[in-house]
């Protein structure tokens, strides 16, 4: 079964409006996971617009689930970061400094060789590494050289074109899953996937380990409660 992390991020953008701890963000960790997430994902950013760095560590006492950090291996704060808090999960995110949400994936032929060293870095402390990457068959094939465990399927272009046609939409990611599995990888996805995309999604990956969904399901939160929405998204993934 495919395991749902929920990206707590939009929580602490919320309470960053106000400044103050309303909602608390420790314990809104806390509720998904008695709710059922199976993981909770945090993606800091220079800026700390959201998540904020000391967030991390609070954070880093009370999951008892899986911990999984995105971000931009390019900054060394991100690295110390990640270093001092020993998630069982890092994902490297090719950001740029004020990119206000993740947009790409790594180009994994031309930056080969960094992220071989980067990965190591991480490997090293005992961390499982994901890279985020596009459904691009050469990307996947390249990441398995880099010596990440993991690849995350960036799902905005399925996302965006599943109402003109699912089949068509899945299509590349069918293709860079099947790769995947070939070359020994396992495989997480994100972004965009919500109540009425995911389960066709889940349904038809090979292979497809964990899914980090964050905007979509804080926003269905509104509407039918957290631990309803919860529920509703591991649903999807049953």
């Amino acid at each position: 079964m495919t395991r749902l992390s929920v990206n707590i991020n939009k929580i602490a953008t919320i309470r960053n409006s106000r400044g103050g701890n309303n909602p608390d963000l420790v314990q809104v960790a806390k509720d998904c996971e008695h709710f059922g997430a199976q993981g909770i994902t945090v993606h800091p950013r220079p800026d700390e617009r959201h998540i904020r760095y000391n967030d991390v560590f609070e954070l880093k006492k009370i999951v008892t689930t899986e911990f999984n950090i995105e971000g931009n291996c390019q900054e060394q704060k991100f690295i110390d970061l990640v270093l001092a808090n020993k998630p069982e999960q890092v994902t490297l995110v090719p950001d740029v400094l004020g990119q206000i949400t993740s947009n790409h994936g790594w180009d994994t032929i031309k930056n080969q060789a960094y992220l071989k060293d980067m990965i190591r870095v991480f490997k090293d402390a005992g961390i499982r590494v994901s890279i985020f990457v596009d459904p691009v068959v050469e990307m996947v094939e390249a990441a398995a050289t880099t010596g990440t465990d993991r690849i995350e399927l960036y799902t905005e272009a399925y996302a965006a074109h599943y109402s003109q046609g699912k089949e068509l939409a899945i299509a590349p990611y069918i293709k860079a899953a099947e790769v995947a599995q070939k070359v020994g990888l396992g495989l997480n996805a994100g972004h965009d996937l919500d109540l009425h995309n995911l389960k066709y999604f889940a349904e038809n990956i090979p292979g497809l380990d964990e899914v980090s969904i964050g905007h979509a399901l804080i926003s269905d939160a509104l509407y039918y409660g957290l631990e309803n929405t919860i529920q509703l998204y591991l649903r999807q993934l049953a």
